[in-house]
């Protein structure tokens, strides 16, 4: 074993609250730049291979370079923290939700105010997924409702409501008319969003249901779960094409599973995932043999 570490290289980096980058490892010159919000960051997305989003309690959305730090440009127009963004990749419009019960649209390119408002909701809004040609936006709500909307005019497409569907996240599958849904209730839902109905439900967890991703092949969904002291906490893989049931569980952390995603697939590089958690750590899973 000695022989083994002594020819592996470790490597990290640490990104302190005050916007400098520090690393350990192999020596070199720590990186510094301004923070993009005043306060806690609650949601991040990608916005192009090189650029993402994010939204904070300061009730602000900024778009940052992943290579730089810095932050291009801030959005202001929210009444109380941002809950979510997210954007369709390679699009130059992003999209924010708030606890304000509002979803916004911004431009990239455009004007520092709004370009569309997607007000309806009753409660905070806490699901967003848009589809990949950016033309239709699906939001899910605490209360207890998802919605559909035709980005372009604003115009509500479509609303459904089930009982105790308090949404957690949402993500639109790749090529596909269908949404992913995680809850409160402790289920995962497939939406079809032409009509805006459920097309299937996944068996109930044990715990509530906090996040989910689908892969870019559309073939199989990830949804992460709550928990405490080791019970629940875990991420599950489900399979979308064919039985449409549980194909595998990352089981490791010990406090909540808060976010999990499908990692990029290279040439010589098994599939895999990745999880974070309130136990302070974030694990990376192979995707077929959940070892970490």
């Amino acid at each position: 074993m000695g022989k083994l570490q002594s020819k592996i290289s470790f490597h990290t980096t640490k990104y302190r609250a005050d916007g400098s980058v520090g690393q350990t490892g192999p020596p070199g010159a720590p990186q510094e730049h301004s923070p993009a919000h005043t306060d806690a960051v609650t949601s991040v997305a990608a916005l192009r291979p090189d650029l993402c989003v994010s939204g904070g309690r300061d009730k602000s959305v900024a778009v940052s370079s992943w290579r730089s730090g810095a932050a291009l440009r801030r959005f202001i127009g929210h009444e109380h923290e941002v809950t979510k963004v997210t954007s369709a990749l390679d699009s130059s419009r992003v999209f924010s939700a708030s606890r304000d019960k509002t979803v916004k649209m911004w431009e990239l390119h455009g004007a520092s105010g709004p370009s569309q408002h997607f007000p309806g909701h009753d409660l905070v809004v806490t699901g967003l997924a848009v589809s990949p040609d950016a033309s239709q936006l699906c939001t899910g709500s605490r209360d207890n409702t998802v919605c559909k909307w035709d980005t372009e005019t604003g115009e509500c497409l479509g609303r459904a409501a089930i009982s105790r569907n308090l949404v957690t996240h949402l993500c639109w599958v790749p090529g596909e008319p269908y949404v992913i849904q995680t809850s409160e209730d402790k289920t995962t839902r497939v939406w079809d969003s032409r009509g805006l109905q459920v097309a299937h439900t996944f068996p109930a967890k044990q715990h509530i249901q906090t996040c989910c991703d689908v892969s870019q092949d559309g073939r199989y969904c990830l949804s992460s779960s709550s928990g405490c002291a080791g019970h629940g906490a875990e991420a599950t893989l489900w399979d979308l094409r064919q039985t449409r049931g549980r194909v595998c569980e990352y089981k490791g952390h010990f406090q909540t599973t808060t976010s999990c995603v499908f990692l990029p697939r290279g040439p010589a590089l098994a599939p895999s995932i990745a999880t974070s958690s309130s136990d302070s750590t974030v694990k990376v899973w192979d995707q077929d043999t959940a070892g970490r």
